[in-house]
């Protein structure tokens, strides 16, 4: 559902704070602006308590080459990049949103794979779980987001994107840390751990956008 005081209503003020100390030393990948609401179409994951248990191992390995990891506290798989939309654009952007994915069913995704990310400016590094089953129904879901976001002249997702959730983080561009020998342990404590083909076989039931405070869902058929 819309948000109450979206048309008509003066634009609401944003609590911003850019001091990066307040949230573990993350940088902003954009100035904020008054009027600019940073915004994302993603797909929700909740966490069961078997993936938290799964996530708990992984961590900890990763520690030992990264003692400053962070666990996500929240999971997700993209379908576009951080964009900026203006206030006023909020309502037809979802509007159109909703329009385009109206026709969409359910589906089920594998995310088996663990691989190392990094942001675009690489202030932070990643270690996520790569889709490995799925990848065409998310394309379809990305090529219907693009069109909305090329409606707004807003950035499309990125071309060939690799469809992970993102398990843990840290600060910089500690890539090289993660890789080789720290990667292939994580991946054999995923292989191992048990009934993780069916933990990581996930069944999408929803889409999210996220304009700064506001969450707007568009449930699947």
């Amino acid at each position: 559902p819309a948000p109450a005081g979206l048309p008509g209503d003066p634009e609401p003020e944003e609590a911003v704070s850019d001091d990066s100390s307040r949230h573990g030393g993350r940088v902003r990948g954009f100035p904020h602006e008054r009027g600019n609401w940073a915004t994302h179409v993603y797909l929700p994951y909740i966490a069961q308590e078997e993936f938290l248990e799964l996530l708990e191992l992984l961590v900890s390995c990763a520690r030992s080459y990264v003692p400053s990891l962070a666990a996500m506290e929240e999971f997700h798989l993209s379908l576009s990049q951080c964009v900026v939309l203006r206030y006023h654009w909020i309502e037809p952007f979802v509007r159109s949103l909703r329009e385009r994915l109206a026709a969409f069913h359910r589906f089920f995704c594998v995310a088996d794979q663990v691989k190392v990310y990094t942001n675009q400016n690489k202030t932070r590094t990643f270690i996520g779980l790569e889709v490995s089953a799925g990848h065409f129904q998310l394309l379809e879901l990305v090529s219907e987001v693009d069109g909305v976001l090329e409606e707004f002249d807003l950035p499309t997702f990125y071309k060939d994107p690799s469809f992970h959730i993102s398990l843990a983080w840290c600060v910089g561009d500690l890539s090289g840390r993660l890789e080789g020998q720290c990667l292939r342990e994580l991946q054999d404590i995923v292989d191992g751990f048990e009934d993780s083909a069916f933990l990581l076989r996930i069944q999408w039931e929803q889409i999210r956008c996220k304009s700064g405070n506001k969450y707007f869902s568009f449930p699947l058929r």
